[in-house]
């Protein structure tokens, strides 16, 4: 295990960005933990929406939250009988929409920029400080809070 925070990118649709903003959580995977697992506390969450919604919704295309992951482990919840997604706390961040086009030429984990929303399609995946630290100042948070 590596020592200080690690950086991740989750794709998620901007209403679900403001509800977990708005309740402190993320979720992935369509509510299944697997990747949500391997998060740690302290670790960075920069939030990616392609679109305002899933059914169609007009397109964003930016990175929309940001914050630091504040527990320990994944934990379920039940929206429905039928459904009881997985989450994580996390603590945003202060922060503004940040228009993810200018940066593709910046961000190591694009490489090919004609294909750039390719990358996000993974859903939730890990990406270096430096990239992590572009969009952060491009949202104007800080990622040196404690």
């Amino acid at each position: 295990m590596t020592d200080g925070p690690r950086y991740w990118i989750n794709t998620i649709h901007l209403d679900h960005v403001e509800v977990g903003v708005a309740g402190g959580f993320t979720q992935a995977d369509h509510g299944r933990n697997t990747r949500l697992r391997r998060l740690r506390h302290g670790d960075w969450l920069v939030c990616y929406s392609p679109r305002t919604t899933g059914d169609g919704g007009q397109p964003v295309q930016a990175f929309t939250a940001i914050g630091r992951i504040a527990d320990d482990d994944p934990y379920q919840v039940e929206m429905t009988p039928e459904f009881h997604p997985w989450r994580r706390r996390v603590e945003f961040v202060s922060s503004h929409h940040a228009d993810a086009r200018p940066l593709v030429a910046s961000l190591s984990f694009v490489t090919d920029e004609q294909r750039w929303g390719y990358p996000f399609r993974r859903g939730l995946f890990e990406v270096p400080a430096e990239d992590a630290a572009t969009i952060a100042q491009a949202m104007g948070a800080d990622l040196d809070r404690p």
